[in-house]
């Protein structure tokens, strides 16, 4: 009954399991006969999988403006969303402390005005996850003043109020979109970066340093102008 990933990670954990218990041989048996797979999707039934789904975008930024008009509330936490490209938890961890510091008058603890960036590397605790991770985002300073204004939001309570009232679910699509638009502006390793993408290859884990690309600021902010058009 679990999802696709989440029965990878189950059936993962469980092998694990198995293999400190001694009776790694007796699940196994068990996973070949209930026709389970421990394995992912190779790479190549997942490039065919988008191009079957293939969404238009137009649908996604139409989502978004539903969502925004049927619940005004959370019409600045769309828009910080999707020109952020961060996951649905981020994106609501991330929102929330942005009120709590500015409560506290630290904002500038994690929002660097100068740069326009968020410094989540500054929260480890939060956004280096052992999976998933984000480090920096490019966010205009008028988006982080629009959020201090607002009260903490709730991860569950937002799914389930634009569930109940919009239908489909399509936070995730927002985050594949804007990586699709960025692309325009912004080269892969650029990409993989800001949406916390940090591969074992020696070029990123050693030499690549955003901070000394030259225009990145700039391009992102492009891409962040466009976005920003498509939802208004």
């Amino acid at each position: 009954m679990l999802g696709d990933s989440q029965r990878l990670h189950a059936l993962k954990g469980l092998t694990t399991l198995s293999k400190f218990l001694g009776i790694c041989e007796d699940f196994r048996r068990l996973v070949k006969n209930y026709g389970l797979k421990c394995s992912d999707k190779n790479s190549d039934e997942l490039i065919i999988n988008r191009l079957i789904k293939s969404i238009n975008p137009d649908e996604i930024f139409q989502w978004i403006k539903r969502v925004k008009a049927c619940m005004p509330e959370l019409s600045d936490f769309m828009d910080f969303l999707t020109v952020t490209g961060l996951r649905f938890i981020e994106a609501v961890e991330s929102y929330n402390l942005i009120i709590s510091l500015s409560k506290q008058g630290k904002l500038g603890e994690y929002f660097n005005a100068e740069r326009q960036i968020l410094e989540h590397f500054k929260f480890k605790d939060i956004f280096i996850r052992k999976s998933k991770k984000v480090f920096i985002t490019f966010v205009p300073e008028q988006c982080i003043l629009k959020i201090t204004k607002h009260a903490p939001i709730d991860y569950d309570k937002v799914k389930k109020v634009v569930a109940r009232k919009v239908g489909k679910l399509r936070f995730a699509d927002i985050r594949e979109l804007h990586a699709s638009v960025i692309t325009e502006y912004l080269r892969q390793p650029e990409i993989d970066f800001l949406h916390g993408r940090i591969n074992s290859s020696i070029f990123m884990q050693n030499y690549f340093n955003p901070m000394w690309i030259k225009g990145l600021k700039g391009r992102a902010f492009k891409a962040i102008e466009k976005i920003s058009r498509s939802i208004y």
